[in-house]
């Protein structure tokens, strides 16, 4: 049975780790991680193995490690490092041309579906060309104001259309203007489509002239502030 390391054991572990790359390597590649899954991590751990090797963790504890390490050895080659670990990035060592390995990562980009929160890392077009649908889905393309044409029996776009822009995830508003869903979405068709379910009644104060007059003074029990616990600090490293 495996034990269980505390956070300060897998702290120390990962900084004899990263210590020991930079023993060993003179070169590293920044590499944005944002939307990459575990699957995709290990496709490209596979595909570099051999001279170079992917680190992932926490940017706090890489420059905490890194400075650890400049102060401990006089080698500040690393330090500029510290300026470039904004976001979710990862640390990819290499003996190799750094030109070579990028390209060897870029081999395993692949799409995925947008999500709820996301930003788009690119722009959204969807190009001319023949949609194979007939000429009934033509009110479709019209709500949206995409441009078609009929041909040879389908339903053809004509100009490009763009749905996102880098930097933006507008998917709500292509939800509410097709069938595509997801839970928020949901929630916005069902408040278009009947505001007074989202309606909230207002409390009304009534007086009642036979009513008995209340006292002058009422005596309010001050409620107790609920005590506050911090968050556990979580830690995690991805390797």
């Amino acid at each position: 049975m495996a034990i269980k390391r505390t956070k300060a054991e897998k702290k120390q572990a990962y900084d004899r780790k990263l210590c020991s790359l930079l023993d060993e390597y003179t070169k590293v590649l920044i590499a944005l991680a944002d939307n990459v899954g575990s699957k995709q991590l290990q496709d490209i751990r596979r595909g570099l193995r051999g001279d170079s090797v992917v680190l992932m963790g926490k940017n706090t504890l890489i420059r905490r490690c890194i400075k650890a390490y400049a102060d401990k050895t006089g080698n500040h080659t690393f330090d500029p490092l510290m300026d470039l670990l904004v976001g979710n990035v990862g640390l990819i060592f290499t003996k190799g041309d750094l030109k070579e390995v990028r390209e060897e990562v870029a081999k395993y980009k692949v799409g995925a579906p947008a999500r709820v929160g996301l930003v788009a890392p690119v722009d959204v077009v969807v190009p001319p060309g023949n949609t194979g649908l007939d000429p009934s889905q033509t009110s479709f393309f019209q709500v949206l104001n995409i441009p078609t044409k009929i041909n040879k029996g389908t339903v053809e776009i004509i100009t490009p259309v763009e749905l996102i822009k880098k930097g933006d995830k507008n998917v709500l508003a292509v939800a509410v203007e097709t069938d595509y869903s997801y839970t928020h979405a949901d929630k916005i068709k069902e408040y278009l489509k009947d505001p007074s379910k989202f309606a909230v009644a207002a409390p009304v104060a009534t007086a009642d002239s036979g009513a008995a007059a209340a006292p002058k003074e009422e005596e309010k029990k001050a409620e107790e502030p609920a005590e506050e616990s911090d968050d556990d600090m979580g830690f995690s490293l991805f390797d």
